[in-house]
C-alpha cells in the first residue's frame, strides 16, 4: 500500500458512505503480491528455464568473464555487442508500465469476481467491473479474495446512492485463521454464503438436468446428425475424406457443448440487496452481480427437445460485455441454462421486480406455454397465415405495468420482455407483402446483444396504436426511472 496523505476532515453524517473495505478512499493500492506470476509469470519462468538450459555453456563462460559468442545461442547473443543492458531495460519497462482506466458509477453494470484455480490456492481473485460502453470494462488482477468481496460491496454502495453512518467493522467470527485454514476454507465453502441471499429466493441448476438438457439440445442433435453422416459418407465411398471434411465443423460444436456443460456447473441464481446475483463453475469460480435497472430485455426460449421434459433458457441484453464467458460461451448472457416453469418464473422475478405480482406472473405465464388472446396478448390476424404458417395464434404481445411482452415461434418458443424505462426507440415498417396483406412489422429497440425484441405480420392498425401507446409509455416511464440509485433512500 501506498503512502498517504494526511487524512481530510470528516464528512458530515448525511454524506457518508458505509463501506466494507478501506480500498474506496480515493488513493492507490497495491494489487496482490502473486499479481505478476498469475498474470503470466508462471509462463514467463518456464520460458526463462528454457533458455537457460539451452544456453548452459555461454552461461558457464559469462560466469568466468570470458567472452560469449553470438552463435545462435541466447545468452552469447545477449552478451556480445552490448545487447545485454538494453534487454534489460526492455524487461524493466514491461515490468514497470502501468495502466489507468476509470469508469463512472452511474453507468456500472456488474461486478464480477472470479476465481481461477490457482488464485484460489493463494486467496487471490480477479475483479472485473462491467461498465456502458466498448471496451470500457474495469479489471483489477487480482486482489485478494477477501479485498475482492469488499471492493465489490463497496463499489455497489456507492453506485446505489446509499447515504448512511460508516458501519463498525466487523469481527472475523471464530478467530484469525492460519494461511491453509483460509486456503481450505475458501476451497470447500459455497459460492454464495447462506446469509448472502435469502434461501427462498436461491435458484440452482442440478447436474443432471443440465446433462439432459445438453443431450437433447439442438446444437447436439446438429453434431450428431453431421457425425453420422459423414461416417456413412466414408463407409459408402471408402474414403474417410467425408469425415476430416466435416471433422473442423465437429471440433467447434463439440468445444462448444463441453463448454456449456464446463461453465454450466453449480449454476445459481439469487436476489441479494444489490441485485442479482449470478454464479457458476466449478474450478474455476464465477459470480456476478447485476444491479437493478441493469437488464435491458429478457428472453425465455425453448427448444423443440425441450418441450417434453419443460424445460426453458432465459438469456439478458445488458450494457456491457463482461470478459468472463458466461453458460453458452457467451459474454455472461445466460442467466438460467435450464430451468423448468415455476424457476423459471422466480428467475424473472428476481430480474423484473415489476413481474413479482401474482396478476403479472400469470401473464408472464400465459405467455410463455400459452397461444390466443388469453391474458391480454393481442395477437396476428387470421391473414398472417401466409407468412407465419404454425405461429400465427401465438404471435403477439401484450403489455404490463412497465414492461413490454412480445411472444412468437411455435415450434421454437420464445417470450421477449422488455422494461419500458431500457427501451431506446420503437420502429414499425412494413414490406410489399405486409403492405399487401395489411400487416405490419414493430421493432422494440434496446441496447446490442443476442436478444432481438421484434414482432412480425401484426395488423397495420393494431401497429400503429401499438407504436403510439408505447411510444409515449416510454417517455414516461423513462423520466420516472430511479433504478440506478437503487439505494438512494437509506440514511
Amino acid at each position: 500500500m501506498t503512502n498517504q496523505a494526511p487524512p481530510p476532515p470528516p464528512p458530515p453524517p448525511s454524506a457518508t458512505v458505509g463501506l466494507g473495505t478501506r480500498l474506496a478512499d480515493g488513493e492507490w493500492h497495491r494489487l496482490h503480491p502473486a499479481t505478476p506470476l498469475l498474470r503470466g509469470g508462471l509462463v514467463l519462468i518456464f520460458i526463462i528455464g528454457w533458455i537457460l538450459s539451452q544456453a548452459r555453456e555461454s552461461l558457464f563462460n559469462l560466469l568466468l568473464g570470458q567472452r560469449g559468442r553470438d552463435d545462435g545461442d541466447p545468452i552469447g547473443y545477449l552478451t556480445t555487442g552490448g545487447r545485454l543492458p538494453l534487454a534489460l531495460l526492455a524487461i524493466a519497462g514491461v515490468l514497470i508500465i502501468r495502466s489507468n482506466r476509470k469508469g463512472r458509477l452511474d453507468r456500472i453494470q456488474g461486478v464480477n469476481i472470479v476465481r481461477p484455480f490457482f488464485a484460489r490456492l493463494v486467496g487471490a481473485a480477479r475483479l472485473e467491473i462491467d461498465v456502458a460502453g466498448h471496451d470500457a470494462n474495469v479489471r483489477l488482477d487480482y486482489l485478494s479474495s477477501s479485498n475482492a468481496d469488499g471492493l465489490r460491496r463497496d463499489i455497489l454502495n456507492l453506485a446505489s446512492g446509499t447515504r448512511q453512518r460508516e458501519a463498525a467493522e466487523v469481527q472475523a467470527a471464530g478467530g484469525p485463521k492460519s494461511f491453509v485454514e483460509q486456503r481450505v476454507s475458501e476451497l470447500l465453502a459455497p459460492e454464495l454464503h447462506p446469509d448472502t441471499a435469502p434461501a427462498e429466493s436461491v435458484v440452482k441448476v442440478h447436474a443432471g438436468r443440465l446433462i439432459g438438457s445438453i443431450v437433447l439440445h439442438d446444437t447436439t442433435l446438429t453434431f450428431l446428425v453431421f457425425l453420422i453422416a459423414g461416417g456413412a459418407v466414408s463407409v459408402v465411398t471408402g474414403h474417410a475424406f467425408a469425415v476430416f471434411f466435416v471433422l473442423p465443423f465437429l471440433f467447434g460444436l463439440g468445444s462448444f457443448i463441453v463448454r456449456r456443460f464446463t461453465k454450466s456447473l453449480q449454476y445459481s441464481i439469487a436476489a441479494t440487496p444489490d441485485g442479482v446475483r449470478v454464479g457458476f463453475g466449478l474450478l474455476t469460480l464465477s459470480n456476478e452481480t447485476l444491479p437493478p435497472g441493469r437488464i435491458h430485455s429478457v428472453q425465455v426460449r425453448q427448444p423443440l427437445l425441450w418441450r417434453f421434459p419443460g424445460w426453458w433458457e432465459i438469456r439478458v441484453n445488458r450494457a456491457s460485455k463482461s470478459n468472463a464467458k458466461g453458460a453458452d460461451g457467451q459474454h455472461n448472457t445466460t442467466i438460467l441454462p435450464v430451468g423448468n416453469l415455476d424457476e423459471v418464473l422466480r428467475v424473472l422475478g428476481l430480474l423484473l421486480p415489476s413481474l413479482s405480482a401474482v396478476e403479472a406472473l400469470d401473464v408472464v405465464r400465459l405467455g410463455i406455454s400459452s397461444t390466443g388472446t388469453a391474458g391480454g396478448f393481442v395477437t396476428s390476424p387470421k391473414r398472417a397465415r401466409i407468412v407465419r404458417w404454425f405461429s400465427w395464434r401465438r404471435n403477439g404481445y401484450a403489455r404490463l405495468p412497465g414492461a413490454i411482452l412480445l411472444r412468437t415461434g411455435a415450434i421454437w418458443r420464445q417470450l421477449t420482455i422488455v422494461p419500458e424505462p431500457r427501451v431506446q426507440s420503437i420502429g414499425l415498417h412494413q414490406g410489399p407483402v405486409y403492405r399487401r396483406l395489411g400487416l405490419a412489422h414493430l421493432d422494440v429497440h434496446t441496447v446490442t446483444g443476442p436478444i432481438r425484441a421484434e414482432l412480425g405480420a401484426m395488423d397495420r392498425d393494431v401497429a400503429l396504436d401499438f407504436f403510439d401507446r408505447v411510444s409515449r409509455s416510454v417517455v414516461a416511464a423513462v423520466g420516472a426511472d430511479a433504478t440506478h440509485r437503487w439505494r438512494s433512500g437509506e440514511v
